[in-house]
């Protein structure tokens, strides 16, 4: 087992708070957005085992199969296909989508023979793999989740009384829905940006209002304004209205597939996904926003937000979130003091994250004597394949690996 030493990247939508409260640390007054576990080269874990601190993605580069097994490097190659996070959210994420698999490999193909910088602000695909995601509410957690319905989206936006969104409204209610949906999306992104920002400044007024009026609509039009604040006449606050608004408990989650749009908006979570920097931006963001690759792969489709509860899965205790990826499997144990130990298996590259009480891991090898780490909230440990491991302790604590 490995103790994990990992960076945490400032982002300016970062919570100042959440993560050193989190951690048992002082806060710095900086925003502390998201702490990454894993081997992706942006910003690698770092271990020693006795020769000085070496990146985790070094030592898997060293030797692939001693550490990830031969399963894993048969179906994802010879790499940790998944990315570990604690995200923590002060204000909005911008809106985006990731691609699918095929997407990606073509865009970022595209872009290599037509030679675009891996850093120009420009760049949409960073890599030729796809980015699915999953995101655990570790305190309550907000965001914004796939489209709505045309027609609910037509009475959140008729709603708000401002006569320039009614053509968007007539569209939802009359078109089909894929057409509907693109067609609003299509023009809110291409509207001219100075003439949009008066109408975004209506909507969020009068969403302001509303949310405090009550009603059935109340959260979600608290949550635009919010969103509004954040980024005046942006026009993905626009776009952001077309979506479903979803509140998480903690240990509730959000599965994002490809092209589904979708924002966090507050709140402390663990995330895992594919290892991946793939991001197509609607909005919220004074970032590069390329409409038309983007309106390529959204998925102009209504769904429910899909808000997923663990599932009891072995004798052990473990939890699982089920989704339909294969780069990633997400689960995590309730430890009770004096509970026997909880078993994991060997098979497959793990990481552990504590986040709550004290977890204890200990060991179990093939032959000879085995070790332990102690583990509080925040820290974390890498497991590689052909090492056991069994958890004591009280507290919580998530495994990361892979369904093979």
């Amino acid at each position: 087992m490995d103790r994990l030493t990992n960076t945490v990247r400032p982002y300016a939508w970062g919570s100042t708070t959440a993560l050193p409260e989190l951690l048992g640390t002082e806060p710095t007054g900086e925003p502390q957005a998201e702490m990454w576990m894993g081997a992706h080269p942006g910003a690698p874990s770092r271990t020693d085992r006795g020769a000085g601190p070496v990146s985790l993605a070094d030592l898997i580069a060293a030797d692939p199969e001693g550490e990830l097994g031969p399963d894993a490097v048969r179906a994802f190659g010879p790499r940790l296909p998944f990315l570990l996070k604690l995200l923590a959210a002060g204000s909005p994420l911008s809106l985006q989508v990731h691609p699918d698999l095929a997407q990606a490999q073509e865009g970022h193909a595209d872009e290599e023979k037509r030679g675009v910088p891996a850093d120009a602000p420009h760049r949409n695909y960073k890599d030729a793999n796809h980015k699915p995601e999953l995101i655990v509410a570790l305190t309550p957690f907000e965001g914004l989740c796939g489209f709505r319905h045309p027609a609910e989206a037509a009475t959140l936006l008729e709603g708000l009384g401002v006569g320039a969104l009614k053509p968007y409204a007539d569209i939802l209610r009359a078109a089909p829905e894929d057409a509907a949906l693109r067609e609003v999306l299509t023009a809110v992104l291409t509207a001219d940006r100075d003439e949009t920002a008066d109408t975004v400044a209506q909507a969020a007024a009068a969403a302001q209002r509303l949310a405090g009026e009550g009603g059935p609509h109340a959260g979600s039009y608290a949550a635009y304004a919010a969103v509004a604040r954040h980024y005046p006449g942006d026009p993905g606050v626009l776009a952001a209205m077309l979506l479903n608004h979803v509140r998480l408990q903690p240990g509730e989650a959000l599965f994002l597939g490809a092209g589904i749009p979708h924002a966090y908006l507050s709140g402390l979570g663990v995330e895992l996904m594919a290892n991946s920097d793939n991001v197509l931006r609607c909005g919220l963001t004074p970032k590069h926003v390329d409409v038309p690759e983007l309106l390529r792969v959204v998925r102009f489709e209504s769904r429910d937000a899909g808000v997923l509860r663990p599932e009891e899965a072995t004798e052990s205790g473990e939890e699982v979130y089920e989704t339909p990826i294969d780069e990633f499997r997400l689960s995590r144990f309730v430890l009770a003091p004096g509970g026997a130990p909880r078993a994991l298996g060997d098979r497959t590259p793990q990481i552990l994250l504590c986040t709550a009480g004290t977890v204890v891991l200990r060991a179990v090898p093939r032959a000879g004597a085995g070790g332990e780490l102690t583990l509080a909230p925040g820290e974390s440990a890498f497991v590689p394949a052909g090492e056991g491991v069994e958890l004591t302790g009280e507290g919580t604590v998530f495994r990361a690996t892979v369904a093979v």
